[in-house]
């Protein structure tokens, strides 16, 4: 590796990771502010504090990761090009596409580190953060679940519906269990209401009724409450929104399949994150030779016009990126093509402005 490499290199990675220790710390003191009434409200303890915030940097520091990247780019190349080192380095001999080698280095290493995070420790953050907030932010008040017409296959052979759910109580209503042997339907449970009791580990039901399909006649049980055990639990019934970000790799593929044999209607979502995590390396080659187009050439401006550009580009591929996602969570739109077509728009606009940079 040339002197020349070892620079923009050694540039490329210190101002990706400053950018993040400078813009983290801004983040946490704004959620502070925001935050604290409700944590000292709620009697959220130091530890659970600290390991929240912990829990944050990393949650945020991937949300944003597009972000950090591009502007941390746009901003040490500038710096190249108001300089005239650019100029230096291709009026040299060096052409522009192996001026951008140190480039494609660095975006290596970038890709590995967020593939890694995405993947392994991010969902442990996502965890975290998820918990604290909903027990220490919103009082327990679990409002990220679905809470109507919840229909779920919890075995080959048995299907649960219940028509609304209240997280608080951990209460389900107009509750139905048909049990199935091969395409044959051999009993079915209703009840008005099922509750899960903490203290019995039981769940009990009101208006118990529980009909046994007998090959002349039918046989009919009921009860005003019955106390029973069955095979899920509340997780298994209504998970909670986030669930999939939870999961490392090779849990969100296990926990796919296993929701895809349920017939869980929120499959889409899920994919869109499992996609989401292998396209967020994809997506730091193209903003690397966006941001070096955009900020290579010397500007009237300076370094301000390229950042105005470059965080407008930035927020208009983070739109492109949120509006695809949830096209297909609400639609029947593909979550693979959701995820990959920001990716193919900027790649395209990548193609195109690193043509007009060499010229």
């Amino acid at each position: 590796m040339k002197i020349i490499d070892r620079y923009i290199l050694k540039r490329y990675l210190l101002t990706f990771f400053t950018m993040i220790l400078l813009f983290i710390p801004i983040g946490i003191m704004v959620d502070v502010s925001e935050k604290i009434d409700k944590m000292i409200a709620n009697q959220a303890p130091t530890s659970a504090i600290i390991q929240y915030y912990i829990d944050f940097t990393f949650y945020f520091a991937n949300l944003l990761f597009p972000i950090f990247l591009f502007l941390s780019i746009i901003w040490f190349t500038s710096k190249l090009a108001n300089n005239t080192e650019v100029i230096a380095i291709l009026s040299s001999g060096i052409s522009f596409t192996r001026f951008l080698k140190p480039y494609f280095i660095g975006a290596s290493i970038i890709a590995v580190f967020a593939f890694m995070m995405s993947m392994f420790i991010v969902p442990a953050a996502s965890q975290g953060y998820n918990d604290f907030r909903i027990k220490y932010l919103k009082g327990g008040r679990d409002k990220d679940r679905e809470t109507n017409n919840i229909f779920n296959q919890i075995s080959d052979n048995d299907y649960v519906y219940v028509s609304s759910f209240r997280p608080i109580t951990q209460t389900g209503y107009n509750f139905t269990l048909e049990h199935f042997e091969e395409t044959e339907l051999k009993y079915k449970i209703s009840a008005s209401s099922i509750r899960w009791v903490e203290d019995d580990s039981v769940f009990r039901l009101a208006s118990y009724k529980k009909r046994i399909i007998g090959p002349e006649n039918d046989i009919l049980i009921s009860k005003a409450r019955h106390d029973t055990l069955f095979e899920f639990n509340l997780d298994d019934l209504t998970p909670v929104s986030y669930v999939a970000e939870t999961k490392n790799l090779f849990e969100l593929n296990k926990f796919i399949e296993e929701e895809k044999r349920k017939g869980s209607p929120n499959i889409s979502r899920y994919m869109v994150v499992k996609y989401k995590r292998w396209s967020l390396p994809i997506s730091a080659f193209i903003l690397t030779i966006i941001a070096v187009a955009v900020s290579s050439m010397k500007r009237r401006g300076g370094m301000g016009v390229n950042l105005a550009l470059g965080i407008a580009l930035a927020f208009v591929f983070i739109f492109f990126d949120k509006v695809f996602a949830i096209m297909a969570e609400q639609s029947n739109f593909s979550p693979l093509l959701a995820v990959a077509l920001p990716n193919i728009i900027f790649a395209i606009i990548a193609f195109y402005m690193l043509q007009n940079a060499k010229r």
